[in-house]
C-alpha cells in the first residue's frame, strides 16, 4: 500500500490566509466588476467619442466645401471663363483676391479657357510656401499665368502685395500648365449641360504639395476652379485629444491618407515631382494600418470589433464613414489604446488595491488576534498531546480557551494527561518493584487511592487452582489491618465473595455488603468493624496475565452515598480501575514467574554443586561449604564501620551474584575426571596401579623360589636355600614398602629416594605372555610404534613405557591470545600414566598433566559461565567464580590478574577457597589441618602476595575464622585461641 504524504500547515497560517484571501476575494470580485463595467461603460464613451470625432471631421470637411463649392459656380459666371484675352482676364484679378479674401479654406482661384490659357491666385500665408515660391518680402498673393493667346507660350510669376500691386513679375519659360489635361477641368466639362460644379477626388498639389481637392464649373468650354486644401483637416484632428496616444486619419476610399495630426515620416512623405498621395501602411502605424487591413478584407463582423490588439497591446478602433455632398466616400479612422481609456478605471482599481492594501494591513492585528484565538490554544494542545506521546507528563496543564469546543478539548486533554500520568506512574512504579509483597502492598495502596476506595484486598489462585489465597489487604482510615483473612474456596456453591464471583463471571463484579446480613457480617466483620458503617459496596475483578490466565482478583470497597444507598461508581472510574488491573496482572504475573525462575535457578545451582560434591565422596561439601564462608566474609565487610571496608556494601543484586557465584565456583570440575579428581594414590588412575606392582613383586618372589626348587635340593638342603633367600625376600619386602610409601605422596621426596626409586625399578622380570592381548583399539594405537619383543622377555620392575604417554589433542591447546585471558601453561600430553614418572612426583600426587587438569576446571568455570545468558546484575558472576585461584602478585591462574584486576567478591572467594581446602578433613589426599596449620600457611600466602591482605585480617579480626571454625571444623582441630599473631 502507497504511503500518502503530506506537509500540515499551521492552523494560525491557514486562519489567518483564509481571513485575508476572504477580504481579497472580495476585491478581487469587486474589481473585476468595476473593470468590466468600466471596460463598457470606455467602449460606451469611445464609441459617443469617435462619432463625435466623425461627426465633426464631416462637418469640418462640408464647412470647407460649401463656400469653396459656392465660389466656383460665381467665378464660373464672370468675364474670367468669358475674356476674350489675357488682359481682360487680368481684370478679373480683384474678384479672385476677394474670393480668396473671403474663404481662408482656399488655397488658390483659378480659369483655364477653351485654348488653354490659364490663370491662377494663391495667397502666401505661410513661410513654407514663401519659401518655395521664393516670393518678396511683402507678397501677399502670387499670379501664376499661362498666356496661349499667342503663338509663344507665355509663362510668368508675378507677386502682388496685399493691395494688389506688382511687386515683382518673373517670366517662367518653363511655366507651361495645360489645363485642358486636369482631371478637375475634364470632369467640369463633361458636367457643363447640367452647370454643376464638380468636386475630384483628394490628389496632391502640383506647387505646394498640399493635399487637397478641387472645385470647378464649366462656361462655355472654359472652367472656373477653387483648391481647397485639406490641411485644415489634419489640424482639426490634432485638435482630438482622445487620449495620449490615439491615432486619428482620413483616408478615402483607395487608402490615400487625406489628414494625419502629426508629420509624415521622412520616408514616406512625397517628394518632388510625385503626385500621389501617402498610402496607410506607409504611414508606418501599426495600429493603424492593421485596422485598415482588416477593413479591406471584407469582414464586416471583424471590421465592427470595437477591440484589437497590436503589439500585445489592446486598442480601441472605429472607422466612420464621412458623408460629404457631391464627393467621394472618406473614413475616419480612430484607435486609441484600451489601457488609456481605462486610466480611470485603472487608477480606481489601484486606488482600490492601496485601500484594500491598506485594509488587510489595518486588519492584520484583528486577523492575528481572532487566529491566534483559535490557534494558540490548539497549538499548545498539539505540543501537549506530542509531549503525552513522548510520555512527558511534567508541563503546565493546557491553558483555558474562550471557544468552547477548544476549552472541551483543552478540558479532556487535562484529564487525560492526568489520567495517563498517574497510569504510567503506577505501571512504571509496578513494573520496577522487585519485593513481591512491597509489590502488593504497591498495588492495593495505588488503587485504593485512585479509585477512591476506602480499602481493598489482594487475592491470588492457589497452586492447585482451587483457591483463592489471601495475600494483603488494606483499609484506609482504619485503626488498624484485620488479624486475619479470609480464604475462599472457588467450588464453594452460593459463595458470598465478590472475588469468587468475579472469577467464575470472568468479568467486574459488585455486591452490595449490609451489617443486617449474617453471610455478610460473619465473612466481612473486620471490614465493618474497621470502617464503623452498617453498608457498603464491594467492587472485585479478575486479574489475568498475557495468557489470559486469572493470576488472583482484587477487591475494593466504597462508603454508600447516604445510609441506604451504595455509592455507584461512574464508567470512567471503572474503565480506569479495570485498566489498572492489567498492568497489576502483569507485575505480579512476571513477580511469580521471577520467583519460580530464582527458584528454578537455585535449584538447579544447588543441583549442580551438589552433583560436584556427590562426584566424588572424597571432595565432601566443598561446594556448599565455600558459599557460605564468602557469604560470612562479605556480611563481614558491610558490616564493617572502619578500616578499608568501611564503605564496602552489596546490594541485592550483588548478594545475588555473590550467591550464584560461590555456588558455582567450581562448576568447572564437572569437565574433570573422576580419578583425576579423587587420585588418592601417585599410581591411581581408573584404579590404583599399585596392585599390579605388588603382583610383580609376588612374581619375583615366586621366580626366586622356583629357581630353587628346580633345583630339586633334598630338604636339608631347601632350608638351606630358605636361608639363602632369606635376606633377597626381605630386601624385596622391604623396596615394596619402600615403593608404596613413595605411592602415598605424603612426603616430599629427596634426592636420594628417587635414586633408589629408579634402582628399584630396574630390577627385571620375565613375561612370557604377549602384552597386546586383550588390549582397547586406543591402547593398541599407542603400542604401535614399539617392536614386538620375543618372548619370555625381560622387562623392568617399574617402566614409562610409550603406551603411558596420551597426547594432547590440538582442540585442547588454548590459543596464545584467547578471549579470555587465560595464562596456564599446557603441558604437552595429555596424561603421562609412566610408572616411575607418576612414582617420582616430589610433592603430592598428581603430575604436572593432572594438576593442570585439576587447575583447568576454573578454566573451564569460566567458559562455562561466559556462556550463560546472564541478565545484567549477574555479569560479574563469571569474575567472581573464576578468580578464587588468583593470587594479589599475579602468579595465580587463570588469567593471572592482580589484586587491583580482581573485584573485592573475587578477592574473598580465594580467601574462603583457601581455608576450606585446608581444613577440610574428607579429601582423600591429606587430612584436614589444625587451625593453626591453616592459619600459618595463609599468613604466609598473605606475606607472599598470594592472598588479600586486608580480607585476611577482616577474616580473622571479624570473627568469621572462629564461627566457620566452630560449625565445620572437629573440635580437635581447633587448636587456637588467639588469633592475633597470625596477623604480624
Amino acid at each position: 500500500m502507497k504511503t500518502l504524504h503530506y506537509t500540515p500547515r499551521s492552523i494560525y497560517v491557514t486562519l489567518s490566509v483564509i481571513m485575508i484571501a476572504l477580504v481579497v476575494l472580495l476585491y478581487l470580485a469587486l474589481a473585476s466588476y468595476q473593470l468590466r463595467a468600466g471596460k463598457q461603460r470606455m467602449l460606451r464613451v469611445a464609441a459617443d467619442t469617435f462619432e463625435r470625432v466623425g461627426r465633426e471631421a464631416a462637418a469640418a470637411i462640408e464647412g470647407e466645401l460649401r463656400p469653396a463649392r459656392t465660389t466656383a459656380a460665381l467665378l464660373a459666371d464672370t468675364a474670367l471663363l468669358t475674356a476674350p484675352d489675357q488682359s481682360t482676364r487680368l481684370a478679373q484679378l480683384p474678384l479672385l483676391a476677394g474670393a480668396l479674401r473671403a474663404n481662408p479654406s482656399l488655397s488658390a482661384v483659378y480659369g483655364g479657357s477653351e485654348n488653354g490659357s490659364f490663370l491662377l491666385l494663391r495667397r502666401l500665408d505661410s513661410p513654407a510656401l514663401r519659401e518655395l515660391m521664393k516670393s518678396p518680402d511683402r507678397a501677399a498673393f502670387v499670379l501664376q499665368s499661362v498666356n496661349r493667346d499667342r503663338p509663344v507660350i507665355q509663362g510668368r510669376h508675378d507677386f502682388l502685395d496685399a493691395d494688389l500691386r506688382l511687386l515683382e513679375a518673373r517670366e517662367r519659360p518653363d511655366y507651361v500648365f495645360e489645363p485642358r489635361g486636369r482631371p478637375w477641368f475634364k470632369q467640369a466639362q463633361a458636367a457643363e449641360p447640367g452647370g454643376a460644379v464638380v468636386q475630384t477626388a483628394p490628389y496632391l498639389f502640383y506647387t505646394t504639395r498640399e493635399v487637397g481637392l478641387t472645385l470647378a464649373s464649366a462656361r462655355g468650354g472654359a472652367v472656373a476652379g477653387v483648391d481647397v486644401s485639406l490641411q485644415a483637416l489634419s489640424a482639426m484632428l490634432a485638435r482630438q485629444r482622445i487620449t495620449p496616444s490615439a491615432e486619428l486619419m482620413i483616408v478615402d476610399a483607395r487608402g490615400a491618407v487625406l489628414a494625419y495630426p502629426r508629420s509624415l515620416p521622412p520616408s514616406s512623405a512625397p517628394q518632388v515631382g510625385e503626385s500621389r498621395l501617402v498610402t496607410v501602411d506607409e504611414l508606418s502605424v501599426p495600429v493603424l494600418s492593421a485596422l485598415w487591413r482588416r477593413a479591406s478584407s471584407g469582414q464586416a463582423r471583424a471590421a465592427d470589433e470595437p477591440l484589437l490588439n497590436v503589439a500585445d497591446r489592446d486598442w480601441v478602433v472605429r472607422l466612420e464613414p464621412l458623408v460629404t455632398a457631391g464627393g467621394p466616400p472618406l473614413t475616419l479612422a480612430i484607435a486609441a489604446p484600451s489601457d488609456e481609456l481605462l486610466a480611470d478605471a485603472i487608477h480606481s482599481r489601484n486606488l482600490s488595491v492601496l485601500i484594500t492594501a491598506g485594509m488587510v494591513l489595518l486588519m492584520l492585528p484583528l486577523v492575528h488576534w481572532a487566529a491566534n484565538l483559535v490557534s494558540r490554544p490548539l497549538e499548545q494542545l498539539a505540543h501537549e498531546a506530542e509531549a503525552i506521546r513522548r510520555f512527558d507528563f511534567g508541563g503546565p496543564d493546557p491553558a483555558r480557551s474562550r471557544i468552547r469546543e477548544v476549552d472541551r478539548l483543552a478540558l479532556a486533554m487535562t484529564g487525560m494527561k492526568h489520567t495517563l500520568s498517574r497510569f504510567m506512574e503506577i505501571s512504571s512504579a509496578l513494573s520496577a518493584e522487585r519485593q513481591f509483597d512491597t509489590l502488593l502492598q504497591r498495588i492495593l495502596s495505588e488503587t485504593i487511592s485512585v479509585a477512591g476506595a476506602t480499602g481493598g484486598a489482594l487475592h491470588l489462585v492457589s497452586a492447585d487452582g482451587q483457591r483463592l489465597e489471601p495475600t494483603g489487604v488494606r483499609l484506609r482510615g482504619a485503626q488498624g489491618e484485620p488479624a486475619s483473612l479470609i480464604e475462599w474456596q472457588l467450588d464453594e456453591p452460593d459463595s458470598p465473595s465478590a472475588a469468587v464471583q468475579a472469577v467464575r463471571q470472568d468479568r467486574m463484579v459488585s455486591l452490595d455488603l449490609h451489617w443486617e446480613n449474617p453471610a455478610h457480617l460473619a465473612r466481612y466483620s473486620a471490614i465493618f468493624m474497621g470502617l464503623n458503617t452498617t453498608s457498603l459496596r464491594l467492587v472485585a475483578l479478575p486479574l489475568k496475565n498475557r495468557q489470559n490466565e486469572v493470576v488472583g482478583t482484587l477487591s475494593l470497597s466504597f462508603l454508600p452515598d447516604t445510609a441506604d444507598h451504595p455509592q455507584d461508581l461512574s464508567p470512567s472510574r471503572k474503565a480506569f480501575i479495570e485498566a489498572l488491573a492489567g498492568p497489576a496482572a502483569v507485575a505480579i504475573d512476571n513477580q511469580l514467574l521471577l520467583r519460580a525462575r530464582k527458584e528454578l535457578l537455585e535449584s538447579f545451582i544447588q543441583l549442580v554443586a551438589g552433583a560436584i560434591d556427590a562426584k566424588s565422596p572424597y571432595t565432601g561439601a566443598h561446594c556448599q561449604r565455600v558459599p557460605e564462608l564468602t557469604k560470612m566474609l562479605a556480611r563481614a565487610a558491610c558490616d564493617a564501620s572502619e578500616g578499608p571496608f568501611a564503605d564496602f556494601r552489596l546490594d541485592d543484586d550483588a548478594w545475588e551474584a555473590l550467591h550464584i557465584a560461590a555456588w558455582l565456583h567450581d562448576c568447572g570440575k564437572v569437565t574433570t575426571p573422576e580419578f583425576v579428581v579423587d587420585k588418592a594414590t601417585k599410581l591411581e588412575t581408573i584404579y590404583d596401579r599399585i596392585h599390579e606392582v605388588r603382583m610383580r613383586f609376588e612374581l619375583l618372589k615366586r621366580e626366586a623360589q622356583l629357581a630353587r626348587y628346580e633345583a630339586l635340593l633334598p630338604a636339608d638342603v631347601l632350608e638351606q636355600v630358605r636361608q639363602e633367600l632369606a635376606p633377597l625376600l626381605a630386601q624385596l619386602d622391604e623396596e615394596f614398602a619402600f615403593i608404596a610409601a613413595c605411592n602415598e605422596g605424603g612426603e616430599t621426596m629427596t634426592e636420594a629416594q628417587l635414586a633408589r626409586l629408579r634402582e628399584i625399578g630396574a630390577r627385571t622380570w620375565t613375561r612370557t605372555l604377549d602384552d597386546r592381548l586383550g588390549l582397547s583399539g586406543d591402547e593398541l594405537k599407542r603400542k604401535a610404534g614399539r617392536p614386538v619383543a620375543a618372548l619370555p622377555v625381560q622387562e623392568p620392575l617399574l617402566a614409562d613405557k610409550p603406551e603411558h604417554v596420551l597426547p594432547r589433542p590440538e582442540r585442547e591447546r588454548p590459543p596464545e591470545a584467547n578471549p579470555l585471558g587465560f595464562r596456564l601453561q599446557v603441558p604437552e600430553h595429555l596424561y603421562n600414566r609412566g610408572e616411575l614418572y607418576n612414582l617420582s612426583v616430589t610433592r603430592g600426587t598428581l603430575t604436572e598433566e593432572e594438576r593442570y587438569k585439576i587447575n583447568d576446571h576454573i578454566v573451564q568455570t569460566i567458559k562455562m559461565l561466559n556462556e550463560l545468558p546472564l541478565p545484567r546484575h549477574l555479569r560479574s558472576v563469571p569474575e567472581i567464580a573464576g578468580g578464587h585461584h588468583e593470587k594479589m602478585d599475579g602468579s595465580g591462574y587463570p588469567r593471572g590478574l592482580t589484586r587491583d584486576q580482581m573485584s573485592v567478591p573475587a578477592r574473598m572467594m580465594a580467601v574462603a577457597d583457601v581455608f576450606e581446602a585446608l581444613t577440610a578433613d574428607d579429601r582423600p589426599y591429606k587430612k584436614g589441618k589444625l587451625l593453626s596449620e591453616a592459619l600459618e600457611i595463609m599468613a604466609a600466602m598473605r606475606r607472599e602476595q598470594h592472598l588479600d591482605g586486608e580480607l585476611f585480617e577482616l577474616f580473622l579480626r571479624s570473627g568469621v575464622c572462629r564461627d566457620y571454625a566452630q560449625r565445620f571444623l572437629h573440635p580437635e582441630q581447633i587448636d587456637v585461641d588467639e588469633l592475633e599473631p597470625y596477623l604480624s
